[in-house]
């Protein structure tokens, strides 16, 4: 078994969304390692779900993966039961990391139609909404808990890998801070904005080349000097989810390595995992 961490988060029953890879999986990871009983949602990625699973329980904590698509109510009230049985104990944490994009540049207008926002929607604004809806009761019953969302620096500056992304992104920003201030005083809402974070999420959209050219150009624009990882964020996550944090509530982190200070985000620098 592995260490527990220093900042404990023993007896709580947490929720990832999207929680199999990248930010989801570290975030998993970091959450376990404090202690905490983990639910790990997938959509598609099963078997890296289930091996997160399986590595959050070295830490001597219950893990399991659920299956399910944030955009339907249905599912996402069916994780928080599923969670809840299965972890025995209602949830006191939810990391809203699940999110949907289209690579499309902004200029492109004609590259995203309303489908496309209604998904890229569906997925990054109403499903945390939804979410958040289906574990506030637990919450309520167990005397409080904490919801982190996960948004983007694209949210705040514009950028990202479209249009349709980077409105999601500030519209989930907004929606942390109007319910943080509706589930107050119980329920904590906060939320991380990454700026561009080393993972395969843009690596297996991109040619090898032009991820290289990314990554060279964003950590050339960040004044400290290197990219966030996914467990930099999972980092600020946990923080958010902990005691330290307890009175916090409808805050915005930017997790960027300072890319903001000079607003990289305008010179090309891209939003998220």
């Amino acid at each position: 078994m592995q260490g527990v961490d220093q900042v404990s988060l023993r007896g709580k029953i947490a929720i990832v969304t999207g929680g199999g890879t990248g930010i989801g999986r570290a975030t998993s990871l970091k959450l376990a390692g404090r202690g905490a009983d983990v639910a790990i949602n997938y959509r598609v990625s099963r078997d890296e779900a289930e091996d997160t699973a399986t590595a959050c329980r070295e830490f001597g904590v219950n893990a399991i993966a659920v299956a399910g698509d944030v955009g339907s109510d249905e599912d996402c009230r069916h994780l928080v039961t599923a969670a809840e049985n299965e972890l025995g104990g209602r949830v006191g944490i939810l990391v809203n990391n699940a999110a949907a994009t289209k690579f499309v540049p902004h200029a492109e207008l004609d590259g995203l139609s309303g489908e496309d926002f209604e998904s890229i929607f569906r997925t990054n604004v109403t499903g945390a909404y939804q979410m958040i809806r289906a574990a506030a009761p637990g919450m309520r019953a167990i005397g409080g808990g904490s919801v982190v969302n996960v948004a983007s620096i694209a949210g705040l500056f514009g950028g990202g890998t479209c249009s349709a992304y980077s409105a999601s992104k500030g519209a989930l920003i907004n929606l942390t801070k109007t319910l943080a201030r509706a589930l107050a005083p119980d329920i904590r809402v906060n939320v991380v904005c990454p700026g561009f974070v080393a993972t395969r999420w843009f690596e297996d959209r991109m040619s090898p080349d032009d991820y290289a050219a990314a990554l060279k150009k964003v950590i050339d624009a960040m004044p400290l000097g290197r990219a966030p990882t996914p467990e930099d964020i999972a980092g600020g996550i946990a923080y958010f989810c902990s005691a330290d944090a307890a009175t916090i509530t409808g805050e915005t982190l930017i997790m960027d390595a300072g890319a903001h200070l000079d607003l990289a985000i305008s010179r090309g620098a891209v939003g998220r995992e």
